[in-house]
């Protein structure tokens, strides 16, 4: 039999200190098992969210989901044993050679394991981090954390809405209040550089859904806490409607992946005046596209925030909103009468 090493833990969130660990097995081991708990005393990042930074990350790597693992804390001698008799229940016959942590609890599960302990890094000289530090304050410890990981940190939130509703003024402004970044529509940018008698092709509007996706993932590792966005793939779905009346297929699956991929959605009402320039097409086709656009969200079951009102009242609705939500947590608890 090759060499198999085991190591543990929340991942809560995963992070290099973590990743020193695994590496060092992976480096040394012929295979490698990795047991991630259920912890929502911890963090509200679902299991199978931590569980997935690990597959993706070490694909080859073998992982145990331990959905009903003890959660107490200690080094009693309870403890240790209802630690390690669970470990050992869910391992099965799986023969363990080698015990990889940075945790007092090395010794005794590899006692119990009957497997060499392997510390790795225990006064944490090569990575000085721990999960509380990053679970604080996750922005100020980035630097720790994969880029996959801190991607699902972040809350990212679009508003939609027809030209001349108050979007780009309402997420730079939003940026500024929270101290991070905003993700601008880049259509507009794109529309100035290439538009033919203020018209693009069919293939160009796909350009515009990959472009602003792409600025907008790596925006995220800018972001702190929030990323506020100006439009999404749906907006540039029902231009192409509109102008060709026909969209391309891969558009087509860019503004379904875009209706599912939004933490929180707000639509700007038309209730504001119409600012008129020379890339818009008139307050009428303004209100017909905020109709269209409001069908199509309803019809793709895509829950939203209507914001009417001032540019200030607008930002408030907002503000209150996310004085509320919680990234990982059921999105109609926001529906209660405090919000």
């Amino acid at each position: 039999m090759g060499k198999r090493g085991l190591t543990l833990g929340k991942f809560a969130p995963l992070h290099k200190g973590h990743q020193l660990v695994i590496e060092t097995a992976l480096a040394e081991m012929d295979e490698v098992v990795v047991i991630i708990y259920d912890c929502p005393e911890v963090t509200e990042v679902p299991l199978t969210i931590r569980a997935n930074w690990l597959r993706k990350i070490y694909p080859t790597i073998q992982i145990i989901e331990a959905w009903d693992g003890p959660t107490v804390v200690g080094d009693t001698p309870e403890i240790k044993k209802k630690h390690e008799d669970y470990i050992l229940g869910r391992l099965k016959s799986q023969k363990i050679t080698h015990f990889y942590s940075s945790e007092f609890y090395g010794k005794h599960m590899s006692e119990a394991l009957g497997a060499i302990n392997r510390l790795v890094d225990c006064d944490r000289q090569k990575v000085p981090i721990s999960g509380t530090e990053v679970r604080k304050d996750p922005f100020k410890f980035r630097k720790y954390l994969h880029p996959l990981v801190y991607c699902d940190l972040i809350t990212n939130i679009v508003f939609l809405g027809a030209p001349s509703t108050g979007k780009t003024t309402i997420t730079s402004q939003l940026a500024h209040e929270y101290n991070t970044v905003w993700m601008p529509e880049y259509g507009r940018e794109y529309w100035e550089t290439h538009q033919v008698e203020r018209r693009l092709s069919l293939e160009q509007l796909v350009e515009i859904a990959f472009g602003h996706l792409e600025r907008e993932e790596a925006m995220k590792q800018q972001a702190n806490q929030y990323l506020f966005t100006d439009t999404n793939a749906i907006t540039t779905y029902h231009f192409s409607l509109y102008y060709h009346n026909s969209v391309a297929p891969t558009l087509v699956d860019l503004a379904n992946q875009a209706a599912l991929g939004y933490d929180l959605v707000f639509v700007c009402e038309t209730d504001i005046p119409y600012h008129d320039t020379w890339d818009r097409s008139g307050e009428t086709n303004r209100n017909i596209f905020q109709k269209i656009l409001l069908s199509d969200l309803i019809l793709r079951k895509v829950p939203f925030f209507q914001l009417r009102g001032s540019l200030d009242t607008r930002i408030q609705v907002v503000k209150r909103v996310l004085s509320h939500y919680r990234k990982y947590s059921n999105l109609l608890e926001l529906l209660s009468p405090n919000v």
